[in-house]
């Protein structure tokens, strides 16, 4: 077999395509020796795969979607839409906001080859709205220096299932990897320390509709933190176990609103998003529901 054919087959992980980068790059030796990508195999051959250097596979593609809402020369503050990845990871190598954020942000190509070059903080792939992206690393330091001080503030929009009784509240538990599962975050006595803040804008038939803040940023915080007091966010399929209202097709979270100080200009400013029109439709049909049921207790 071809060298590329073999290893898309047989080794897996990357493309073929994404294999002829690699072996250009020289991450991939066969009998000692860098070679081509159309080598044909003997029996007895012996290939040594060397650390890869992501750089060589992140492609920038433009066909990605990247709505920027602030530029200046150091940050980017944009909308992520829903159902995007934010930086390579197995499974998802390509397709990613990365990818699109080179093709329009030539800069961020990292020399070091790190998958996600510019990335202060990331969203889930079904979460939608602001994220903020560094496009020097001098700015990434300074950014998450802010995140790790609280200066940088982020609040989101979130359905969650059953009737909280309370206006306002705080979650504060620690969260950790799942010990069954590791492709779950669970509270854990022994977590990182998570603090989630909220209070009730609304409350519908079956379910609540919040805002909440983030002092700290955990992965899938919202998400653990809320199934934890028994309130999951509605269409979520990993913690949630539950079907959503009608017409979601995804977990109810969105970035909202979003404060943090550009290093530029030392001034601190605001940015927010309204929910996209899928979570808008959601929350307006669930809205009338309740209209409906209200005129039919009156009567």
């Amino acid at each position: 077999m071809r060298l590329d054919a073999y290893l898309s087959q047989y080794v897996g992980e990357h493309s073929r395509s994404e294999w002829r980068r690699l072996l250009d790059a020289g991450s991939v030796m066969l009998n000692g020796q860098m070679t081509k990508p159309a080598t044909r195999l003997s029996a007895g051959d012996r290939l040594a795969l060397l650390p890869i250097a992501p750089h060589a596979v992140l492609e920038p593609d433009p066909t990605i979607p990247v709505d920027v809402l602030y530029e200046d020369e150091v940050l980017v503050v944009i909308n992520k839409p829903t159902g995007l990845v934010v930086h390579p990871a197995p499974g998802h190598e390509n397709g990613t906001l990365v990818h699109g954020l080179l093709a329009r942000f030539p800069e961020l190509r990292d020399p070091s080859g790190q998958m996600r070059p510019g990335i202060v903080h990331r969203l889930d792939k079904d979460t939608s709205g602001l994220m903020i992206v560094a496009k020097t690393t001098e700015a990434v330091g300074t950014l998450q220096r802010q995140m790790q001080q609280g200066r940088i503030r982020k609040r989101y929009r979130l359905l969650v299932a059953g009737t909280i009784e309370e206006e306002q509240g705080i979650i504060d538990v620690p969260i950790g990897r799942d010990r069954f599962n590791r492709q779950r975050m669970a509270v854990r006595p022994d977590g990182r320390p998570a603090r989630t803040e909220f209070r009730v804008l609304d409350r519908l038939p079956g379910y609540t509709y919040v805002d909440a803040g983030l002092p700290t940023g955990r992965t899938h915080q919202l998400r653990v933190h809320f199934t934890h007091i028994g309130h999951p966010v509605a269409g979520d399929q990993t913690y949630g176990r539950r079907r959503g209202p009608a017409g979601l097709r995804r977990q109810f979270v969105h970035s909202r609103e979003l404060t943090l100080t550009p290093p530029k200009s030392g001034k601190e400013r605001t940015f927010a998003v309204e929910l996209p029109t899928d979570l808008a439709s959601v929350l307006l049909t669930l809205q009338a529901e309740r209209g409906v049921a209200g005129r039919r207790a009156s009567l």
